[in-house]
């Protein structure tokens, strides 16, 4: 099942966050590092470490249950101009989530937008598309295709 993102802006705040998530933390490092200083933020929720419930449903639309847990980071930012990022990555990675968040206020501020794009987003959109296709790559190797041979003799 595809699960798009919703439509507008938001939507486009979803993607940007699916590939941060999808990132390692030195992987976003260096696209901020190719942008300049960018150590002028607040810490509004300094990153911190806790469990979430994950629930699942029989067939998509079953009854609720839960799962199990999960290790989930979060952290808060706000950059000089006023705008506020926000990010929860999966483990234990506070630097991963600081990142982000700075990343995902970054891409809400006009001025910063298109050198995030440009320097962060566009080279992690690349090399995640690049692993996904070693691995499609790797998974056909071992494909292996059955046929059934009908006999003659009926």
């Amino acid at each position: 099942m595809v699960h798009l993102p919703p439509s507008g802006e938001s939507g486009n705040r979803h993607a940007v966050m699916a590939v941060l998530a999808g990132a390692r933390a030195d992987e976003i490092a260096g696209g901020l590092a190719r942008i300049g200083d960018l150590s002028d933020f607040t810490e509004l929720r300094p990153a911190e470490t806790g469990l979430v419930m994950l629930r699942g449903r029989i067939g998509g639309d079953g009854a609720p249950f839960n799962a199990g847990e999960a290790t989930v980071t979060r952290a808060a930012v706000q950059i000089a101009s006023g705008e506020k990022g926000f990010a929860y990555v999966l483990g234990r990675d506070a630097r991963k989530a600081r990142l982000a968040a700075l990343c995902d206020a970054l891409w809400q501020s006009a001025t910063h937008r298109a050198s995030i794009e440009q320097h962060v987003l566009a080279p992690l959109r690349t090399a995640q598309d690049e692993r996904r296709a070693s691995q499609r790559a790797q998974t056909a190797a071992t494909r292996v295709d059955f046929f059934t041979l009908v006999r003659g003799e009926d």
